[in-house]
C-alpha cells in the first residue's frame, strides 16, 4: 500500500481562501486521519463538522479505519463507470494505483463541496510534485487551445501574479514564445513554490485532449530540496495529535 501522506483543505466560500484542515494517509493497514492546526481558522470562518466530517469532532485524536473513511472514499471513481480506462490514462494511473495515489492526482474535487485533497511532498534529492493546472476553465479560447497544442516535456514558466485579490501567493503558468497564460499552480503548493523558484524547473507532464479541463494539463515541478527546507511548514499545517 502507497506511503503517500495527503493534506486535507477547505475552501472559504466567502474569500475562496484554501484553508489546510487535516491530513489523510495509510499506516500499519489502517487509513488514518488527524486534523492540523488550520482547521481551527477553518471552523471560525464556516467548516462544520455536520456538513464535512460527520462523526470526526475531536480535534486531537487520530481517526482510523481498515477502509478509506467515506467523505474520502466517493471521491474515488468507481470502477464500473464506463469512462474510467480513459480517467486512469488521465491521471497516469494503473491497476495496481492506490485510493489514496488516485487522491493525490485528483484532488478528491466533487462540486458539491469545498474539499480538496493534496500531497506533500516527501524529502529526497528533489523536490518534485506533479499537479493539473488550475483554471484553464476561466482563460480566453486562444490560451485554452494553446493549451491543447502543448506538447509532453516541453517547458513551461511561472510567475507571480502580485494583483490577484484573492492569493497573494498566486503562480500562473505561461509558455514561453508566445508569452500565453495556461492556467495557474495550485493554492496549497504556491508558498513554497514561490520558496523554491530560484532553482527550480517546470514541465509539461501529460496533455488529455479529451478530458475535462480541469484534467487537461498534468505538470511536473521540479526543484532541488535545499537544506532547511520543509513543506508546509507553517504553523497552519502541523498536527494537533
Amino acid at each position: 500500500m502507497s506511503d503517500i501522506r495527503l493534506l486535507v483543505a477547505w475552501q472559504n466560500p466567502q474569500n475562496r481562501e484554501w484553508i489546510p484542515i487535516g491530513n489523510l494517509y495509510y499506516e500499519n493497514n489502517l487509513y488514518k486521519f488527524c486534523y492540523v492546526e488550520g482547521v481551527r481558522k477553518a471552523k471560525e470562518e464556516g467548516f462544520t463538522y455536520f456538513t464535512n466530517f460527520a462523526e470526526m469532532n475531536d480535534l486531537e485524536s487520530i481517526y482510523t479505519s481498515p477502509t478509506l473513511f467515506p467523505q474520502f472514499a466517493n471521491r474515488v471513481l468507481a470502477k464500473s463507470r464506463p469512462e474510467y480506462e480513459r480517467y486512469q490514462k488521465w491521471l497516469m494511473l494503473d491497476s495496481s494505483s492506490t485510493p489514496l495515489e488516485e487522491l493525490a492526482k485528483n484532488n478528491g474535487v466533487r462540486v458539491t463541496d469545498n474539499i480538496e485533497l493534496y500531497k506533500i511532498p516527501t524529502k529526497q534529492d528533489k523536490y518534485i510534485v506533479e499537479f493539473f493546472s488550475h483554471g484553464i476553465s476561466h482563460l480566453i479560447p486562444s490560451y485554452q487551445e494553446r493549451v491543447k497544442s502543448l506538447q509532453v516535456n516541453e517547458k513551461l514558466y511561472l510567475m507571480r501574479d502580485l494583483q490577484n485579490e484573492y492569493d497573494n501567493n498566486a503562480l500562473l503558468i505561461r509558455t514561453k514564445d508566445p508569452m500565453e497564460l495556461v492556467g495557474y499552480v495550485p493554492r496549497i503548493y504556491a508558498g513554497d513554490f514561490t520558496k523554491l523558484l530560484g532553482n527550480a524547473s517546470l514541465r509539461v507532464k501529460q496533455i488529455n485532449q479529451d478530458s475535462p479541463m480541469q484534467f487537461q494539463l498534468l505538470c511536473e515541478f521540479s526543484a532541488d530540496w535545499v537544506d532547511g527546507f520543509k513543506p508546509f511548514c507553517e504553523e497552519e499545517f502541523e498536527s494537533l495529535a
